[in-house]
């Protein structure tokens, strides 16, 4: 399966921030949406992606600089060398970036253009469903 159609049933909508946004308004969009990272753009290129603030990055932060939230700016703490998956990419291969990289959240591109968000859990979904699946038809072949 390919990360087009993880996108299909889960929906292209991607949270994002400005880099001259406070960690504190990070923290407060993490929350509020329950997810674990932002993708940060600028306003005027909304689909291209500067970098990525993630909870990691912000434990960082923290940890390094002893300053509160509301004086750090995405833009000094944020990844700029995001670690992309293109919509063709397959489960597989996505797992395997994700494990090289160590990554939790994955954007998919196409071309330059962010069409979406993958993240480990939704891989982890989606193979359980097709083991599921392939138990399921496993067992009738067996029994009948």
């Amino acid at each position: 399966m390919q990360l087009r159609h993880i996108l299909a049933n889960k929906g292209h909508a991607v949270h994002s921030i400005r880099a001259n946004a406070s960690l504190d308004d990070v923290v407060k969009q993490l929350v509020q949406h329950n997810i674990g990272s932002l993708v940060v753009v600028d306003p005027a290129w909304p689909s291209r992606m500067q970098g990525i603030i993630t909870e990691r990055d912000i434990l960082r932060a923290l940890a390094h600089m002893h300053t509160p939230l509301h004086l750090l700016e995405v833009a000094d703490c944020m990844t700029r060398d995001v670690i992309a998956g293109g919509l063709n990419d397959t489960v597989e291969e996505a797992m395997h970036l994700m494990t090289a990289h160590r990554v939790r959240h994955l954007p998919v591109v196409e071309g330059t253009e962010l069409v979406g968000m993958i993240s480990i859990g939704d891989l982890v979904k989606n193979q359980c469903e097709e083991l599921t699946l392939e138990n399921h038809y496993l067992k009738s072949y067996i029994h009948g």
